[in-house]
């Protein structure tokens, strides 16, 4: 008997699948276990997936067409990637200033991945309660410049719930893809919002002043105030798949503004001659902080595998 469900929790050799409003742990078809797939997982949480319950063990026996991923590289200089979700209304970007301090590098490359992909994301700065003077400037640059180019941007703080009622709007009646480095609060966030939830937490090491793993596998949950979060294990780094140069910067939307003005239709925005993004770069009409990392992955991609090999 096939049954269509939605998977929730995904182990990389089983899978907790909801159907209906009830979990059966599934197992993957052989089928789908084949040599010279690209990603290192076939099935992903929020896949749409087919089970046959009939016999001892529930099988997950096909995959529904996904409407849109998330993906990245599934390590350094591999030619393998790795879907952390599909199926997605939004990607939530949990981010701190300081312990631990996430840099606008690794949010960009998010944005980047989202842009590609056709996802909207969304900016969180969580801990506002350790920020000084000049740290509480810098975040408000950074939210101003990010709502600015289209992506909304909260402050929150886990502790006195500041920015968690605006959080909740964002999340509800959405699939929601929740995603930061390891003790930036993602998990005291969610649990804030969704006291049920549970989710683990765990306090940064004091020493380095990282954050500790406290997920092991992405799984969603449900909200009940409508919608569904997906949480995932801390990132540390956020390894883009390999872009053609000349598209990386339609997926900064600032650049991608400007594009059509530049002298040379394949400028790279380096030192061409007559580059529109280097003229407003001068006039102060881009980040200087956005147009570095673009430069950055420019730079970066030269060094990455074809994923499709």
């Amino acid at each position: 008997m096939l049954q269509k469900g939605i998977v929730y929790k995904s182990t990389g050799s089983s899978y907790r699948v909801k159907i209906g409003d009830s979990f059966t742990d599934c197992i993957l078809a052989g089928k789908y276990r084949l040599e010279g797939i690209k990603s290192t997982n076939p099935v992903s949480v929020g896949d749409v997936v087919l089970v046959n319950t009939g016999g001892s063990q529930a099988v997950i026996e096909d995959i529904e067409e996904r409407r849109n991923y998330i993906v990245r590289r599934a390590t350094n200089l591999s030619k393998r990637t790795h879907i952390i979700a599909s199926n997605l209304d939004r990607v939530l970007i949990v981010a701190s200033i300081q312990k631990p301090r996430t840099s606008t590098g690794f949010i960009d490359r998010i944005l980047v991945t989202c842009e590609a992909y056709d996802i909207p994301a969304a900016v969180v700065f969580n801990k506002s309660d350790l920020l000084g003077e000049e740290e509480l400037e810098y975040r408000n640059e950074l939210m101003a410049e990010y709502g600015f180019l289209g992506y909304p941007a909260l402050s929150t703080n886990a502790l006195s719930g500041e920015g968690t009622e605006a959080l909740r709007q964002l999340l509800q009646n959405r699939n929601t893809l929740i995603i930061g480095h390891s003790g930036v609060g993602k998990s005291s966030l969610m649990n804030f919002i969704e006291p049920g939830l549970n989710l683990r937490t765990q306090s940064i090491s004091l020493k380095h002043e990282k954050g500790m793993h406290t997920t092991t596998f992405a799984e969603m949950h449900d909200l009940s105030f409508g919608g569904t979060i997906i949480d995932t294990p801390g990132v540390k780094e956020f390894g883009l798949v390999r872009m053609h140069d000349d598209e990386i910067g339609d997926y900064f939307p600032e650049i991608l503004a400007l594009k059509g003005k530049c002298r040379f239709n394949n400028c790279t925005h380096r030192n061409e001659p007559g580059c529109a993004v280097q003229a407003a770069l001068e006039e102060g009409g881009i980040a200087e902080f956005r147009f570095q990392n673009y430069l950055n992955i420019l730079d970066s991609n030269q060094y990455q595998p074809w994923a499709d090999d």
